[in-house]
């Protein structure tokens, strides 16, 4: 793999007492995805939030492409082509899904948006595009609030293709969906790959990882324990012995 485009160098982070991240080294690469696995508490979702700014992290540097971003705020790494999803959705709620997506086009306040007529017809493309893609273009004028659970998923991935970002960091996107929203939901990820996006995933349904990923990172307690590809990852004892909260006990 030569094309990295991300690149995270022994990032840590603490929480008083607690080292959430301790030392974390993460490369991700153009149309390749990426899984974090691990048990609860492992540093997952606190590495993103050291990537995408929404933390600061106590040591460590990550960089886009060579450009260091450590000390960046989140809409500044949001400009260098990084697009996120939360577990939590962090939807517009009271907003229709046509502008929840449109939402993530603008990259400045809506009374400036650069371009003019051609340039608001563009990203009103992109969000189209985005809804056909994700299957919710007949739910364009609901509010996000009415939608079932996996609508509300695929509204957040919506929001991200049409960001047109190249680097994804998916926090759970898959959790909970069914077997045919899970289909789709590979169908934009294989789409994606195959338009040189890489794409990092923090998922727990071990199905979604095998089908999906390309290589895998294990953490567990803030650490990158193992790296390599699925299958090698996901058969190690030790390592299955830890996801599954069987780790031997130390001797007191």
């Amino acid at each position: 793999m030569t094309d990295e485009v991300l690149r995270t160098e022994n990032l840590a982070r603490a929480f008083g007492g607690l080292q959430a991240v301790a030392g974390v080294s993460l490369s991700l690469y153009a149309g390749k995805v990426t899984a974090l696995v691990g048990p609860n508490g492992a540093g997952k979702t606190t590495t993103f939030n050291l990537i995408t700014g929404n933390l600061r992290a106590d040591s460590g540097a990550a960089q886009i492409r060579g450009k260091p971003i450590m000390g960046l705020k989140p809409w500044q790494v949001a400009r260098l082509g990084v697009a996120r999803s939360f577990q939590d959705l962090r939807l517009f709620t009271h907003m229709t899904v046509r502008e929840n997506v449109l939402a993530a086009t603008e990259t400045a306040s809506w009374f400036w948006q650069p371009g003019g007529g051609a340039a608001r017809r563009a990203r009103e493309d992109r969000a189209a595009r985005a809804l056909e893609a994700t299957g919710l273009a007949a739910l364009a004028h609901a509010r996000a609030v009415d939608l079932a659970y996996a609508e509300r998923k695929f509204l957040s991935m919506a929001r991200i293709l049409a960001a047109e970002a190249d680097i994804w960091l998916l926090d759970e996107p898959a959790s909970g969906l069914d077997l045919a929203s899970r289909l789709r939901f590979g169908e934009l990820l294989r789409g994606a790959t195959a338009r040189g996006v890489a794409i990092c995933l923090i998922e727990h349904n071990l199905d979604v990882v095998t089908e999906l990923s390309d290589r895998i990172a294990f953490l567990d307690q803030g650490k990158v324990l193992a790296e390599g590809d699925p299958q090698t990852i996901l058969r190690d004892p030790a390592l299955a012995a830890i996801y599954f909260g069987d780790r031997p006990q130390e001797a007191a």
